[in-house]
């Protein structure tokens, strides 16, 4: 809980000094935020994970193997939120102010989205094996 505590305290320091001092700036922004995630984002959330699980029906998709979608969808779409900007190409004065090349963004998000899925998909592959090793030893087959 202090450490929780302390997150916020940063959080709402960071924000007062990003906006200038502008506190009725910074209240909006939380305000707006908290308001876009749970009216909009959380919707979006569920929709697509019954989307998912109604795309393969039945014993084929249980929770702990929607997961190994979930999460890797989770880290890509974080990763837009933060540099979408760059990704759409949209980075306005990156390159005057790094003389790095904008340019690259959107195929090194599309690399880390589909290494984080391959990951994802070998460790499915990898709890698959164990569980039908497991599971011949037994005598037994998945559960």
């Amino acid at each position: 809980m202090p450490l929780l505590l302390c997150s916020f305290a940063l959080t709402g320091y960071a924000g007062i000094r990003l906006l200038d001092g502008d506190v009725l700036g910074v209240v909006l922004w939380f305000v707006g935020a908290a308001v876009l995630h749970d009216l909009v984002l959380v919707p979006l959330y569920a929709l697509a994970d019954r989307a998912l699980r109604s795309a393969a029906p039945g014993t084929l998709v249980r929770a702990e193997r929607i997961n190994y979608v979930r999460v890797p969808a989770f880290v890509s779409l974080v990763l837009f939120a933060v540099w979408f900007p760059l990704i759409l190409g949209l980075g306005g004065h990156y390159a005057a102010y790094t003389t790095l090349d904008p340019d690259v963004f959107l195929g090194r998000w599309l690399l880390i989205t589909a290494s984080l899925f391959a990951a994802s998909a070998l460790c499915l592959a990898a709890r698959a094996l164990r569980t039908r090793r497991a599971g011949g030893a037994t005598g037994r087959g998945p559960v």
